[in-house]
Protein backbone atom coordinates (compact mmCIF):
# COMPACT_ATOMS: atom_id res chain seq x y z
CA UNK A 1 0.00 0.00 0.00
CA UNK A 2 2.71 2.88 0.91
CA UNK A 3 4.61 1.76 -2.40
CA UNK A 4 1.08 2.53 -4.17
CA UNK A 5 1.14 6.24 -2.29
CA UNK A 6 4.52 6.83 -2.96
CA UNK A 7 4.20 5.97 -6.63
CA UNK A 8 1.29 7.95 -6.72
CA UNK A 9 2.55 10.62 -5.30
CA UNK A 10 5.71 10.70 -7.45
CA UNK A 11 3.56 10.44 -10.56
CA UNK A 12 1.62 13.64 -9.36
CA UNK A 13 4.46 15.61 -8.76
CA UNK A 14 5.85 14.41 -12.49
CA UNK A 15 2.35 15.65 -13.94
CA UNK A 16 2.09 19.26 -12.15
CA UNK A 17 5.83 20.11 -12.42
CA UNK A 18 5.99 21.27 -15.71
CA UNK A 19 2.72 23.50 -14.72
CA UNK A 20 4.00 25.00 -12.02
CA UNK A 21 7.31 25.73 -14.07
CA UNK A 22 5.43 27.59 -17.15
CA UNK A 23 3.37 29.50 -14.25
CA UNK A 24 3.20 33.16 -15.20
CA UNK A 25 5.81 35.85 -13.42
CA UNK A 26 3.25 38.70 -12.92
CA UNK A 27 6.11 41.23 -11.55
CA UNK A 28 7.82 40.45 -14.61
CA UNK A 29 4.83 41.30 -16.78
CA UNK A 30 4.18 44.29 -15.03
CA UNK A 31 8.20 45.62 -15.44
CA UNK A 32 8.21 44.42 -19.10
CA UNK A 33 4.56 46.26 -19.90
CA UNK A 34 7.00 49.12 -18.08
CA UNK A 35 10.21 49.02 -19.76
CA UNK A 36 8.23 48.95 -22.95
CA UNK A 37 5.82 52.05 -22.10
CA UNK A 38 2.43 50.14 -23.02
CA UNK A 39 0.74 53.17 -21.15
CA UNK A 40 1.86 55.51 -23.66
CA UNK A 41 -1.02 54.35 -26.03
CA UNK A 42 -3.10 52.03 -23.76
CA UNK A 43 -3.34 53.91 -20.89
CA UNK A 44 -1.82 54.61 -17.46
CA UNK A 45 -4.17 51.94 -16.04
CA UNK A 46 -3.92 50.49 -19.52
CA UNK A 47 -8.10 50.53 -19.81
CA UNK A 48 -8.31 54.68 -21.29
CA UNK A 49 -6.00 54.59 -24.53
CA UNK A 50 -5.31 57.72 -25.86
CA UNK A 51 -7.17 56.76 -29.15
CA UNK A 52 -10.56 54.54 -29.27
CA UNK A 53 -9.18 52.73 -32.18
CA UNK A 54 -5.88 51.23 -29.18
CA UNK A 55 -7.75 48.11 -27.41
CA UNK A 56 -8.31 48.07 -23.63
CA UNK A 57 -5.30 45.94 -22.13
CA UNK A 58 -6.76 45.79 -18.54
CA UNK A 59 -8.46 42.72 -17.86
CA UNK A 60 -8.65 41.56 -21.23
CA UNK A 61 -8.31 37.33 -21.52
CA UNK A 62 -4.53 36.12 -21.30
CA UNK A 63 -5.25 33.64 -24.30
CA UNK A 64 -6.32 36.77 -26.56
CA UNK A 65 -3.25 38.48 -25.29
CA UNK A 66 -1.42 35.95 -26.21
CA UNK A 67 -2.17 35.10 -29.32
CA UNK A 68 -2.34 38.95 -30.09
CA UNK A 69 1.42 39.69 -29.45
CA UNK A 70 2.24 36.41 -30.72
CA UNK A 71 0.83 37.44 -34.20
CA UNK A 72 2.38 41.11 -33.92
CA UNK A 73 6.19 39.74 -33.41
CA UNK A 74 5.34 36.94 -36.34
CA UNK A 75 4.57 40.06 -38.78
CA UNK A 76 2.47 39.70 -41.92
CA UNK A 77 4.63 37.63 -43.90
CA UNK A 78 3.84 34.89 -41.52
CA UNK A 79 0.91 32.13 -41.27
CA UNK A 80 -1.78 34.22 -38.96
CA UNK A 81 0.51 37.30 -38.24
CA UNK A 82 -0.69 40.74 -38.10
CA UNK A 83 1.10 44.08 -39.11
CA UNK A 84 1.14 47.41 -37.34
CA UNK A 85 4.44 49.07 -37.29
CA UNK A 86 3.98 50.01 -33.54
CA UNK A 87 3.37 46.62 -32.19
CA UNK A 88 4.89 44.85 -34.46
CA UNK A 89 8.54 46.58 -33.58
CA UNK A 90 7.09 46.36 -29.43
CA UNK A 91 6.74 42.88 -29.64
CA UNK A 92 9.60 41.89 -32.25
CA UNK A 93 11.74 41.37 -28.81
CA UNK A 94 9.64 39.61 -26.70
CA UNK A 95 10.37 35.46 -26.11
CA UNK A 96 7.50 33.25 -25.19
CA UNK A 97 7.74 34.09 -21.74
CA UNK A 98 7.82 37.60 -21.89
CA UNK A 99 4.43 37.37 -23.78
CA UNK A 100 3.13 34.70 -21.24
CA UNK A 101 3.93 37.23 -18.43
CA UNK A 102 3.15 39.91 -19.94
CA UNK A 103 -0.97 38.49 -20.45
CA UNK A 104 -1.03 36.96 -16.96
CA UNK A 105 0.03 40.50 -15.63
CA UNK A 106 -2.83 42.34 -17.85
CA UNK A 107 -4.91 39.84 -17.18
CA UNK A 108 -4.98 40.47 -13.57
CA UNK A 109 -5.30 44.05 -13.63
CA UNK A 110 -9.28 45.46 -13.36
CA UNK A 111 -10.95 46.36 -16.36
CA UNK A 112 -14.11 47.71 -17.89
CA UNK A 113 -14.61 45.61 -20.50
CA UNK A 114 -18.05 44.23 -20.95
CA UNK A 115 -17.44 40.53 -20.75
CA UNK A 116 -21.55 39.52 -20.54
CA UNK A 117 -24.67 41.98 -20.39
Amino acid sequence: MKKILIVSALLAAAWTAPLVASAADLANGRSLVEKYNCASCHGKDYNSPIDPGYPKLAGQHADYLKHALTAYRRGDTAMNGRNNAIMSAQAKPLTDRDINDIAAYLHSLPGSLVLRK
